[in-house]
């Protein structure tokens, strides 16, 4: 690898840095087979840690850090006083090549800023992953990052060669996105997500192969005065009227000469892991959006507790709960309780009154949950439920490590 080529990685892949929307879970088992090259399994390839402690990469880079737009929040806007680089395909495809055969990386997420137009642009990334697929047998992960402005028929190309599409919406309302974003339009955006999930629909019925893993998106949290409320409406709607596998949230950072539109400061980064956390409440536990917020105060989640035990809280009158009898719904709701666990539970009781000894071995958060509960052989004594100092004694105080 050439020093042009290094330098130009390490400019894009910098830059590349803000977009959190990168993660790959839900694409499909696939191999290269003896005459391709790569393969994604079943986990997704991510540049994380998965739960069982496997840490998965990809190369995470940008086309270009060049763009005609000049959105306020981004680094790389028009305006910004920053290094720029740029890929052609032909680099973005030997460097995905060249960091697979050194075991470096499992696949590829690829974005950009806009250059010349959104269709020469789009046409470049599709491009990158037509070559990976077509010419070299790739079949490692493909995460694109879909300009909305472009030619729908370019996006569907995308869609044919990469895992996973997505398209940033970057702010929760369309008010925030037209006065920090003037030359993107929320309606177009959400066009074209409306457009990916129906084509990924139809390739499922059809059993034809376009964007497996779905769609995703990015909402930026902090820039704005949107509280978490505002957020999490935006992100149900996303979910619910197109599909969306994920909506990503990523805490403002402050940027070099920056707008005065922007505030000096980030937003706490426990605000970020509130809302991923609420997030997942609203996909998988049945809450509804103002429920969730109801735990919180003037549209804002707690940031001290979990927006699950906050919502137990200002709900004390529905526990506790008896797990011998209490439906899937009401469990899912009980703080400590994942929703394995709650499974767990409901295949167990089929069979026997469940005990706490029984639940200790079914969850690992019955500490949480046990002021919520009743057992075969246990009932909360004096109404814990009802005590003021429960939020203190579900809590674990901070501490300050030491270093030795």
């Amino acid at each position: 690898m050439d020093d042009a080529l290094i330098e130009k990685l390490g400019i894009l892949a910098d830059a590349a840095k803000y977009d959190a929307s990168c993660a790959s879970s839900g694409a499909k088992p696939r191999s290269g087979g003896k005459e391709g090259l790569g393969s994604t399994t079943g986990a997704g390839i991510c540049h994380a840690y998965t739960p069982d402690g496997r840490c998965v990469s990809l190369l995470k880079i940008l086309l270009t850090n060049h763009c005609l737009f000049d959105c306020v929040y981004c680094i790389n806007r028009r305006s910004s006083n920053v290094r720029r680089a740029r890929f052609t395909v032909e680099e973005v495809v030997e460097l995905t090549l060249g960091f697979y055969k050194r075991n470096c990386i499992e696949g590829l997420f690829l974005s950009s800023g806009i250059i010349r137009s959104p269709d020469h642009t789009m046409e470049q990334m599709m491009l990158v992953a037509r070559t990976l697929r077509r010419d070299h047998g790739f079949a490692g992960y493909i995460h694109l990052k879909t300009i909305p402005e472009a030619s729908p028929w370019l996006i569907e190309q995308a869609g044919l060669w990469a895992d996973r599409l997505s398209i940033n919406l970057e702010l929760p309302s369309d008010h925030s996105l037209k006065a920090f974003a003037p030359e993107k339009n929320g309606g177009t955006i959400k066009a074209v997500m409306g457009q990916v999930n129906e084509r990924i629909v139809e390739a499922k019925e059809e059993r034809r192969r376009f964007s497996p893993a779905g769609q995703s998106t990015q909402l930026i949290v902090g820039a704005d005065d949107a509280t978490d409320r505002s957020v999490l409406e935006t992100s149900g709607t996303l979910y619910q009227r197109y599909g969306l596998r994920r909506v990503y949230y990523s805490a403002f950072s402050p940027i070099p000469e920056a707008s005065s539109v922007l505030p000096v400061k980030p937003p706490p980064l426990q605000r970020e892991n509130r809302l991923y956390q609420a997030d997942w409440l609203l996909r998988y536990y049945g809450f509804t959006v103002e429920e969730i917020a109801s735990g919180g105060e003037g549209g804002m989640l707690d940031l001290s507790i979990d927006p699950k035990l906050a919502w137990a809280l200002k709900n004390r009158e529905r526990f506790p709960v008896d797990v011998n009898h209490a439906d899937r719904e009401m469990l899912l709701r009980v703080p400590g309780l994942g929703a394995r666990a709650v499974d767990k539970i409901l295949s167990a009781r089929r069979h026997t009154r469940l005990r706490m000894e029984d639940l200790g071995r079914l969850s690992s958060g019955l500490r949480r949950a046990r002021p919520f509960l009743i057992a075969a052989d246990y009932h909360p004594v004096g109404g814990l439920t009802d005590r003021l100092d429960l939020r203190q004694r579900l809590v674990t105080p901070s501490s300050q490590l030491s270093l030795f």
